[in-house]
Formats: C-alpha cells, structure tokens, sequence
C-alpha cells in the first residue's frame, strides 16, 4: 500500500504520496501510480523539453518518449542515490539533447547533399574560347605529327577505331599501328608541353 494510511477508525485515508513512492510502485507494475506519477511530473517534464526543443510539438512527443522510458526503467529508480524528478529530469534533458543532435545531424545530411547536388555555374563563354584554343593547339600539333602517325591517330580518337580495326583499315601489321600510335602520343605530348 502507498503512502500514509491514516487509521482513526473510519475508512483508510490515502496521505500524500510523493514522486519517489510514485516510481518505485511504477517499478512493480502499478499502472495508477505511473498514471498518477505522470500527471505530477508532465508539466515540469514537458517545460523543461520546451526550452531546449522550441518546438512545441517535438516537445509533447519528447515528453512522451521520456514517461515510455520511466515506465520501461522505473525498477532502475533508486530513491537513496536521489530524488525522483531529478531522475526523470535527467532523463528529460538527455532525450531532448538527442532530439537536437539528430535534427542537426539531419540537417547537416541534407545540406551535404543539397550541396553536392547543386549545379555548377559555368561560364559558357569561356568555356567555349577554351575549347576553341584547345583545339587550336592540338590541331598545330597534329599537323607537325608524320603522315602515317597522324592517320593513325585521328583513325583511333577520331575514328573511334580498335586497333585491329586500324591495322585492318590501313593493310598493316597490328605491331606496326601500335608503333605509330605510340610514337605519335609521344611526339604530341612532346609538342603540347604535356609531362608524361
């Protein structure tokens, strides 16, 4: 039985039953304990999950999630190490921290990905003069290229060819187109100033 019975020899009178006996008796199960427990502790509990959260509707869900655990835990309530709103305070503070965290780690997810998701601006403009001087460049270069190194090239970059398909092309030995290939990127990087 909870609390203070008063016996002047009329009926049982409940006295005050305080948060502590409350959680221990919701230790056991006793639901009208916890029922009571709740309504005395709720409104403390929920003002506290108010100020760190703002939102108000995060805050009865917080509330909510803190009473789930004080009846799932209750039996780990030990009223000599303290007093019970300090426990249920204590876990109060803890879920509304995680709310927090979980809400920035959430919105710093969200941005990475807004950002990576962002399209570029391109100077259109520019890019376009690039190309153009690129291209400049490495027509120059494949000019200064021997006859046989430039077919085979344009055949392979240009062309889009396989190497058998160029030998095939040309009538030569697939050593031979290799060769010219070869010989051809050396002397165009050469040409481009490119380091290999």
């Amino acid at each position: 039985m909870l609390g203070a019975v008063v016996d002047d020899g009329e009926a049982p009178v409940r006295g005050p039953i305080t948060l502590d006996e409350l959680l221990v008796a919701t230790a056991t199960g006793d639901r009208d304990a916890f029922s009571r427990l709740y309504d005395e502790a709720a409104p403390r509990v929920y003002g506290l999950v108010r100020r760190i959260l703002v939102d108000a509707a995060q805050a009865e869900e917080v509330t909510q999630d803190v009473f789930l655990e004080a009846w799932q835990t209750a039996a780990r309530f030990d009223p000599a190490r303290g007093a019970a709103a300090a426990w249920l305070l204590t876990l109060a503070h803890r879920r509304a921290v995680d709310r927090v965290r979980s809400a920035q780690a959430a919105h710093d997810r969200d941005l990475r990905t807004g950002i990576r998701d962002l399209a570029v601006p391109v100077d259109e403009v520019a890019e376009a003069a690039e190309i153009a001087v690129e291209h400049e460049r490495v027509s120059g270069a494949l000019a200064e290229l021997s006859a046989v190194q430039r077919e085979c090239l344009a055949l392979a970059y240009y062309g889009g060819c396989t190497h058998s398909e160029i030998a095939e092309h040309l009538g030569l030995p697939l050593g031979t187109v290799k060769t010219r290939l070869r010989d051809g990127m050396i002397r165009l990087r050469e040409l481009l100033g490119v380091s290999t």
